[in-house]
């Protein structure tokens, strides 16, 4: 019976001490809520492949805003449609666009929120690429980091407390961080997809955003999912570059290297739990396979034991009420 002195069963006897002894914990307030913001006005559209979740015309937001609110919730993440769209993407930072008009309004209607706003091109350009292409068809990098700045700028002249550059364009924290301070907006920090992957998870995001690209993938620029040493060194260029805070996209495929980064960064890291995942889990609970409570907030506690102190997901409201009433 020696052997059995260490029970670490103990202390999992009953909820309190479980409670008690729980090495991580998972909060609302650190979780970040999407939105798709409609150019046009007085409409919502539910999105087929993302259940609960709606594109919004500006003026449909001040609800949406105060339930979220409701909820613990303190951060958002804007995605815009826009009207028109053309090889540059010149919406994305047109100041009377859907993300700028969201961002004041939203600004106004609930003072208190965290508002971080994507910044890429795919929504906003005829090809669906994140940046725009070059004489031989590929992305010209570095012609489209000049444009992610003027977008972020655009955004943070509204009223952005965060821009996230999305693109995966060598350099585009950089560019971003000198444009943004030229601008006067040295306090506006920078949220950079350090590591998005190619992956096959985000079919139903491209539904909601309108993003998916007229012709190719987006192998060229996004990052292979069989590295991982290649993330940190992403992420190390954009510390150098001026980036506040990191980003594993997606989050439930790469833990491992969300752990790699945590390990090698002492800043904000976030990870975003795509909508391929949120699908997965979902389509699973409404065939009875799955609970969807339990495994959602299961996926997002291993998503913050993996090393993330922000988690962008599509649960973000449901968890939130979940861990409310817990």
């Amino acid at each position: 019976m020696a052997d059995l002195a260490a029970r670490p069963r103990r202390l999992r006897r009953t909820p309190g001490l479980r409670d008690l002894v729980r090495e991580h914990a998972l909060r609302p307030g650190q979780l970040i809520h999407p939105l798709f913001i409609l150019a046009e006005d007085g409409l919502v559209r539910e999105i087929g492949s993302l259940a609960g979740h709606a594109q919004r015309s500006v003026d449909r937001l001040d609800d949406e805003a105060a339930t979220i609110e409701s909820l613990g919730l303190r951060t958002v993440l804007l995605f815009g449609l826009p009207a028109r769209k053309d090889a540059s993407g010149s919406a994305a930072w047109d100041p009377a666009g859907p993300v700028p008009r969201a961002i004041d309004r939203l600004r106004r209607a609930s003072p208190g929120l965290t508002i971080i706003a994507d910044v890429c091109l795919c929504e906003y350009t005829t090809h669906g690429h994140c940046g725009i292409p070059s004489s031989r068809g590929a992305v010209d990098n570095d012609a489209t980091l000049e444009l992610l700045a003027r977008a972020a700028v655009a955004y943070a002249d509204a009223g952005a407390d965060v821009v996230a550059p999305s693109a995966m364009m060598d350099g585009q924290v950089g560019a971003i961080r000198g444009a943004l301070d030229a601008a006067g907006h040295g306090d506006v920090a920078i949220l950079s997809y350090s590591a998005k992957y190619a992956s096959a998870y985000y079919g139903p995001f491209r539904e909601a955003a309108g993003s998916a690209p007229a012709t190719g993938d987006r192998r060229g620029y996004q990052m292979d999912p069989a590295n991982a040493r290649e993330a940190l060194r992403e992420a190390a260029l954009d510390v150098r570059e001026g980036a506040d805070m990191l980003m594993v996209k997606p989050a439930g495929g790469y833990l491992d290297v969300l752990r790699q980064m945590r390990d090698a960064f002492d800043m904000p890291i976030a990870a975003y739990q795509v909508s391929g995942e949120f699908a997965m889990i979902r389509a699973a609970a409404e065939r009875g396979w799955l609970d969807e409570r339990a495994a959602a907030l299961e996926s997002l506690t291993g998503i913050r034991r993996a090393g993330a102190d922000l988690i962008i997901t599509y649960f973000a409201k449901a968890a939130a009420g979940w861990l409310r009433d817990a």
